[in-house]
């Protein structure tokens, strides 16, 4: 049944100490919340020696949303846009984010919401820096054929199905994971599928040369949902991105390669708002933002 909730809500995780970046972060298309656990594990504490209470405290202020479109989704969300969902989730952040992190359908909301050409919305604070995760991005109208529609409409269970192997861990059967997935899929139904490929359809069009705030893109290299090919044209599109496509990932990179994910908005944070510092064990961290890939 559809959820009582607001369609919108934001909640805070954890403490942080004056200074800390303000980070919001948007799920996908029937996820939620809950899908940034691993990546927030990473981020929950540290041992900076200057925190002015003397405890340890987040590295960051995380503030999580729920949207309509998640698992138990709010009744009537594709009556809006996605970018006015995304933009409601801004404007409850209490003095405004300093970095969004958005997946998927989520990452898609806010792209339509800062790359429209419409500026930015009246009394909303943008952010200063966004990551996007797995966004779906085409160039040009003529990339998208009949082939487009098929591929996502008759194999949307099984993207669905992917998304519920890697928040289960693998501990679902096959055949339980495929029935699971389907209902997932009637819940959303064609409105809702209607919305996200619409949302799709739209990119060729965003002004991402309006979208001047530094940007990280993640890709998982294994995602047959937003291809890496998708995230390589997105960056090549925006004044000022970075790609990462991660070796081994799916369309979950921050659950998938929740150290490295973690790792790469670290030091992308730390460049764009401030220095973070990083909690014990990650100190030498290898994996670190490079500038952008070459795009062909």
């Amino acid at each position: 049944m559809p959820s009582s909730a607001p369609p919108v809500s934001v909640r805070r995780r954890g403490t942080a100490a004056p200074g800390r970046p303000r980070v919001l972060l948007l799920h996908g298309l029937a996820s939620g919340g809950n899908v940034w656990d691993a990546y927030l594990e990473r981020t929950d504490s540290t041992d900076d020696t200057n925190s002015t209470d003397g405890a340890d405290s987040a590295e960051q202020e995380s503030w999580i949303a729920e949207l309509p479109w998640r698992g138990t989704e709010s009744t009537g969300w594709t009556d809006r846009s996605p970018a006015h969902w995304a933009r409601r989730a801004l404007e409850l952040v209490p003095g405004g984010a300093d970095v969004v992190i958005a997946h998927s359908f989520g990452a898609n909301a806010l792209l339509s919401l800062l790359a429209d050409g419409s500026g930015p919305p009246p009394g909303v604070r943008m952010p200063s820096a966004v990551v996007l995760v797995s966004p779906f991005y085409r160039a040009r109208a003529e990339e998208f054929g009949w082939d487009s529609i098929a591929y996502y409409l008759n194999d949307f269970d099984r993207i669905l199905a992917d998304g519920l192997r890697v928040r289960s861990g693998g501990r679902l059967s096959d055949e339980l994971r495929h029935d699971m997935a389907l209902k997932v899929r009637d819940r959303i139904g064609p409105y809702g599928w209607m919305s996200f490929f619409d949302t799709y359809l739209h990119t060729p069009r965003l002004r991402c040369d309006r979208l001047t705030v530094p940007v990280l893109i993640v890709g998982g290299e294994r995602d047959f949902a937003a291809f890496p090919g998708d995230s390589r044209a997105l960056g090549a599109a925006l004044p000022s991105a970075t790609v990462r496509i991660l070796p081994g990932a799916g369309h979950f990179a921050m659950d998938e390669r929740a150290a490295e994910f973690a790792a790469l908005t670290r030091d992308f944070i730390s460049t764009a708002v401030g220095p973070l510092p990083a909690p014990d064990g990650d100190r030498t961290d290898p994996h670190r933002p490079t500038k952008r890939e070459h795009h062909r």
